[in-house]
């Protein structure tokens, strides 16, 4: 097969930003890098593209060997190619970012690279750019949540305000007005109340809501106005 001529190798891979929720923090997933250069340095889900693949299916891949998730919100963020960000080999890659509710699967994480939590802002030390990356995926985030629901991937099945509300403070890395934030909430018609209530946070409790799944296409944009100001918020 007839190959360009005169141009130089290039390789592709991908990286991984897994945001976390625990019920009350934003956290990041980390890992162990496993080889040279920066082994045993923290760092994101990565690894190159095969030759009979496409960059979601690395991502994917990547994922799953790991970490051992799979089957969560995967979505492509943009492309990093600074000439000089692997010191190896000019290595383009492209970004993702992942929503996952921590206690869905924590029990499906694998040990093998030692992956582990860090609170967005106690993020150690990370080898290339990949603190930038993640950088980007929250400010992507930020974008996102003003737009329409997509922070109930961090959520279990059943959920509190109070709960809603620490996530959205964690993502704007700011406090919301608690009875504002949950009148507006509610007027998006998208929540359906449950009978129990989480009492482990007060005598009181908390009613436990879930999302109404057959509304949630057709009043996404009910969440346009929950976040105030958001063009403040984003960068």
């Amino acid at each position: 097969m007839t190959k360009y001529a005169g141009q130089s190798r290039v390789l592709l891979a991908v990286d991984c930003i897994v945001f976390g929720f625990d019920g009350q923090n934003l956290k990041v997933l980390l890992i162990k890098r496993g080889f040279e250069p920066e082994k045993d340095k923290w760092s994101l889900m990565g690894g190159f593209v095969g030759n009979n693949e496409d960059p979601n299916q690395a991502a994917n891949r990547v994922l799953n060997q790991l970490t051992g998730l799979e089957g969560i919100y995967l979505e492509q963020l943009q492309v990093f190619g600074n000439p000089n960000r692997d010191p190896i080999e000019r290595t383009i890659s492209v970004s993702y970012f992942a929503l996952i509710d921590i206690h869905k699967y924590e029990k499906q994480l694998s040990d093998d690279y030692h992956p582990e939590w860090f609170l967005i802002k106690d993020i150690p030390n990370l080898i290339f750019d990949h603190r930038e990356m993640i950088n980007q995926a929250k400010k992507r985030l930020r974008y996102k949540a003003a737009l329409h629901p997509i922070l109930f991937e961090l959520l279990p099945h059943k959920f509190t305000i109070p709960q809603l509300l620490s996530l959205y403070e964690g993502i704007y890395d700011t406090q919301f007005d608690k009875r504002n934030f949950s009148r507006k909430l509610l007027s998006t018609d998208l929540l359906v109340k449950l009978k129990d209530k989480d009492k482990d946070s007060s005598k009181k409790g908390a009613f436990y809501y879930t999302l109404d799944s057959s509304k949630y296409k057709d009043k996404f944009q009910a969440f346009l106005n929950l976040i105030p100001n958001p063009e403040n918020l984003i960068d």
